[in-house]
Parts: structure tokens; sequence; C-alpha cells
């Protein structure tokens, strides 16, 4: 029972319990409100803040961590990711395509980069914890049927595109003298879907958060002027919006950011890029297997061969979550009931992920992003993504404007 106590196991079976109740009550899920306008407004805001108070305070408790300031600390984090929700939501901001997540992770570095945090504060900066939940609530939005009927060239793109930028990014980050555990989480988050690719090879590896955390703000950051440049590109080079939609959802590091750069082309540029990147995402589990059993076998050396012990031992068990709910909402629910869940799932994954960044933002200081002994991995991360954004180009360009046409 014991082994079934520590954190990443504690968090599957949280993603279980959040996964099943918005299966069977999905009306009396929290839901967080995009505006302050009015008592219903308020009382969605302090129900939600109340659902993740109690999901900190009793995985705390599971995992014995002191109890003592959460309430007070997650407090101050749920308003930052309020703030950023709210922002978000106005109009001119959206129409500019920002997500909340952006704005959370700038909130928390505006604040960490400016005072100094009390220690009171520190009690619900849990990063991981709360992203690694609502990793396991996006395996619930992602379900096979839809990727096969609409995605299957967005897979063969992503698959292509994952290996050869991950060998990539790895092999130029040891031309650049960067440790193996910071190159390896870089590729991930370089190749395959961003954050979530990052937080779940630090959990193979067992990296350092503070580097982690460097690299998902590299991420967010990253990602914000590409969301604009790339359509620009593509007008540039007339590109037809399905190319253009598959290079985005490529390249574009997170979901939402991806979804906002291809409504800028249009409908069916966005359309495309959603189905590539959740492409993608289906490829985080067999990548994290793989991560496993990589640095199972470096760490037996090369004449040791790992058991099957040593590799369930490394790989993540939250990405089992995501692959376990990935699985129930495809072949255990009606088509139409797991979307309807889905869009609940989606909601609560999106919230989480607010938290995460804003505790991310207080965690990392512009001194750490900037400083000497990060710079060869801010530039291998820079040449990494500027390789993936042409890569990427050419095998959309293939696939979708020769091979698809050619075969439709």
């Amino acid at each position: 029972m014991k082994k079934f106590l520590t954190e990443d196991w504690v968090i599957v079976f949280a993603g279980a319990v959040i996964l099943a109740l918005a299966a069977v009550f999905p009306q009396l899920m929290p839901v967080m409100p995009g505006t302050l306008t009015s008592v219903s407004d308020l009382l969605s805001a302090g129900y939600m803040f109340l659902f993740v108070l109690v999901l900190t305070y009793l995985t705390s408790a599971a995992l014995k961590k002191p109890l003592k300031g959460i309430f007070v600390s997650l407090l101050l984090v749920f308003v930052l990711t309020l703030a950023a929700q709210l922002i978000a939501a106005i109009p001119v901001v959206k129409e500019y395509g920002f997500e909340p997540v952006f704005f959370a992770v700038i909130l928390g570095l505006l604040i960490s980069n400016t005072v100094t945090l009390p220690d009171w504060l520190k009690s619900a900066i849990q990063s991981e914890f709360y992203i690694k939940i609502g990793i396991i609530c996006l395996g619930s939005t992602i379900l096979f049927s839809e990727v096969m009927k609409s995605g299957v060239y967005g897979l063969a793109q992503s698959v292509v595109v994952v290996f050869t930028v991950w060998y990539f990014a790895f092999w130029i980050g040891g031309k650049m003298n960067v440790d193996p555990k910071m190159r390896t989480m870089l590729a991930s988050a370089v190749s395959i879907c961003g954050v979530s690719a990052a937080i779940a090879t630090c959990g193979v590896i067992r990296g350092d958060n503070k580097r982690l955390s460097y690299i998902v703000s590299l991420v967010l950051i990253v990602a914000v002027p590409m969301m604009y440049l790339l359509p620009w590109l593509a007008g540039l080079m007339n590109l037809p919006e399905e190319v253009t939609g598959a290079w985005l959802g490529g390249t574009i590091d997170t979901t939402g950011a991806v979804a906002a750069s291809g409504t800028l082309v249009g409908e069916t540029a966005e359309k495309t890029a959603i189905i590539v990147k959740s492409s993608q995402n289906v490829l985080l589990g067999i990548a994290a297997f793989t991560i496993s059993l990589m640095w199972s076998y470096r760490d037996t050396g090369v004449k040791g061969r790992p058991t099957a012990g040593v590799i369930w031992d490394r790989f993540p068990k939250f990405v089992l979550g995501f692959i376990l709910a990935s699985l129930v909402f495809s072949f255990c629910f009606e088509p139409e009931t797991a979307k309807t869940v889905g869009k609940v799932t989606k909601g609560l994954q999106n919230t989480l992920f607010s938290i995460a960044f804003v505790c991310i933002g207080l965690e990392t200081r512009f001194s750490d992003i900037l400083g000497k002994e990060n710079r060869n991995s801010l530039k291998a991360f820079l040449i990494a993504q500027t390789f993936n954004i042409i890569v990427t180009l050419g095998i959309a360009y293939l696939v979708f404007g020769i091979l698809k046409p050619m075969w439709s």
C-alpha cells in the first residue's frame, strides 16, 4: 500500500476521481468564470477555488505534506489565476489570441522579479502537481476515433516531426555542452507537445524542478511571437490553409496558442492545426516510454539490461493516467457523451494549467533565464525551435500539400 502513496500515484488517483465526478455529475463541476460582473460569476470563482483547495488539502494530507499555510498561499495564487483569466477575456486581448496561461506566467514572473517571496507563500506553489493532474484531464479530451477519422495525415506528420526534431534538439544540445538531463527535457519540449512533454520527461529522467521551470517558461514565452509570426510568413508564402494549419500545429508548443494562431488564418487552418497538435499529444505516452527505456539502459550501463521493473519504476505514472483516460473516454463512452464530458474536463485542465503557470512564474527569475549558466540551453532551445519550424514546414507541405490531395 505504501508504494501507492508516492506523488505520481496520488495524482493518478486524484485525476481518476476528478474524471469520474465529471462523467457522473458534469453539471455540478466547477467552471472558471470569464468575467466578474455578476453574483453568479463570483460564486463560480468561489466554487472553483473551493474545489482546488479541497483537492490540494486531500492530496497533501495523503502525501503527509505540511497543511499549514495552504489556504492563504493558494488564495493568492488563485487570485492571480483569476486575474489572468479576466485579462484574457478582455475583447481586445481575446481578439489577438492571448490565452490565460500566458498572463498567468507573466503575472507570476512580475511578482517574483520585483519582490522577495515570503515563506508562507510557498505552501501552494506546486506547479508540477497541478500540471500533472491537468495532463490526466487532457487525456479525457483525446478521442482516438476523432484522431484516426480526421487525423491520419496529422499523425503521420507528427511521427516524422517528433522523432526528427527530438534527435536534432538532443544532438545540438550535446554540441553546445548542455548536460544530458537538460537537453532531454529541452528536446521533448520542442518536438512533442511543449509543457506536457517537458513535465513527463522530467518525471522519467528524475530531472531538476528548477530546470524544468526554466524550460516551461521558455516554451510559453517563445510561443507568443510564433503565434503571429508563422501565420504572417504563411501569408507571404501563399501557403494553402491546410498546410499552414499543419505547420502551426507541429511547431507551436501549447494547444491554446495553436488554436489561437490557426484562427488568424482561417477555419480550415484552425481545424488542421488542432488535429496535428492532438496527434502529437497522442504520442506523449509513446515518447515517455521510449525515453524511460533509453534512460534505464543508460543508468544500468552498457553491459546491463534493465528489467521490466526498472522501466516500470522510471515510467511516470501520471502519463499512465493520461493514456488510460484517453482509452476509457475513447472506447467506454458514446462519442457524444465523451465530447460533452470532455468540455467539462477541458475547463478544469485549463484552470489547473493556469494555476501551475502562476506557480512557475513565481518560481522563476529573469536572471535565471538570461543567466550565464543557462545561455547554452537558451541557444540550443532557439536553434532547435528554428530547425523545428523549417523541417515541419517541409513535412507539412509534403503531407498536406502534395500527398493528401494526391490520395484524396
